[in-house]
């Protein structure tokens, strides 16, 4: 166990509301359990519009009563706040990229990878050429704007936002009559799509890495149950109470593949690339398609971990035996 810390929790969204709602559970969950440690923690919360709050916790109540503070305030509250690291838990885009530029300015450091790789590997297109370059297998694709002609020689082709998370605005098409529209579904959630070649499923999984002592280690594989292609409906839903859950960690829908599996070493090798490519820092994720003949084709870099026990990576160190704090212990080491 590290030394204790001052550690400041970066919650919300400047974005909307769901993306609030999804930074909650993940920080919520960390902070259950980091309960038993000897740190000391504060949330720094953004509302959407992009005021500030310090709460004493994360229920939407204590949110709600902690005043809210502009960014110039906020600014200098946490620059004297003496804190030790930050543990960035938001996912909307400017959560991943600009809030952790404040935090380079400021001079705090933080878990997981910085803006600028956050930013390049949200863009999907750019993610796809590093890794191919490296000499993973990627499915053909190109990147469609509006009025752009597309290519109908990838059919089947999966159609994605180029820069949007949980599957929003993603479609399979299987011929060109259904082509325009799906087009048009996904430039609803960003200026660009990606038209990817449709691989044939043979399975489908994550592949977390984690740096420890300078050293890649490999995380058990993560395996999804997919029909044709992963929906929305397959990652998130809200309660009859509208809280927001993970239906991605339902038994039915996913499950750790043994180490054992012959998949495993193949897609550790392709992971192991992506890393090295990108350059990535403490841990990364990645999504890969198995075509039946056993190839994996990368899908997406995925570059979040919350340190919650409900978040992928640390769903995966736990079944290698490495529990979320040990985890979060794990990345202090190699930040600090």
């Amino acid at each position: 166990m590290s030394a204790s810390l001052s550690v400041l929790v970066l919650a919300g969204s400047p974005v909307d509301e769901f993306h609030g709602d999804l930074s909650r559970v993940y920080a919520s969950g960390f902070l259950s359990a980091m309960s038993g440690t000897s740190h000391r923690f504060q949330v720094a919360w953004v509302d959407p519009g992009g005021d500030w709050r310090f709460p004493d916790g994360l229920e939407p109540a204590d949110v709600a009563a902690a005043p809210a503070v502009p960014v110039a305030e906020a600014v200098r509250t946490m620059a004297e706040g003496g804190f030790d690291v930050m543990v960035p838990q938001m996912f909307c885009l400017p959560g991943m990229t600009t809030y952790r530029s404040l935090f380079d300015l400021i001079g705090i450091p933080y878990v997981g990878n910085g803006p600028d790789l956050m930013a390049l590997t949200a863009d999907k297109s750019r993610a796809r050429a590093i890794v191919s370059a490296a000499g993973v297998d990627v499915p053909r694709g190109v990147v469609v704007r509006r009025g752009d002609p597309v290519d109908t020689d990838l059919l089947p082709a999966v159609v994605k936002p180029l820069d949007a998370d949980n599957s929003a605005g993603v479609t399979l098409v299987p011929d060109a009559a259904d082509l325009d529209r799906a087009v048009a579904g996904a430039l609803q959630h960003s200026d660009a799509a990606l038209v990817e070649s449709f691989v044939p499923l043979g399975r489908e999984v994550r592949c977390g890495i984690l740096v420890r002592d300078g050293e890649l280690v490999c995380l058990p594989l993560e395996e999804y149950a997919v029909d044709d292609i992963r929906t929305p409906a397959d990652k998130l839903d809200r309660t009859d109470d509208g809280d927001l859950y993970l239906v991605a960690k339902e038994r039915t829908r996913a499950w750790i593949v043994p180490v054992d599996d012959p998949l495993t070493e193949r897609v550790w090798a392709a992971a192991r690339a992506c890393h090295e490519a990108l350059g990535c820092r403490h841990y990364s994720l990645f999504d890969f398609r198995i075509d039946p003949e056993g190839v994996p084709f990368f899908l997406e870099a995925s570059l979040y971990c919350s340190y919650s026990p409900s978040s992928v990576v640390a769903v995966m160190a736990a079944a290698a035996g490495i529990d979320v704090v040990d985890l979060f212990d794990i990345a202090l080491k190699e930040l600090l």
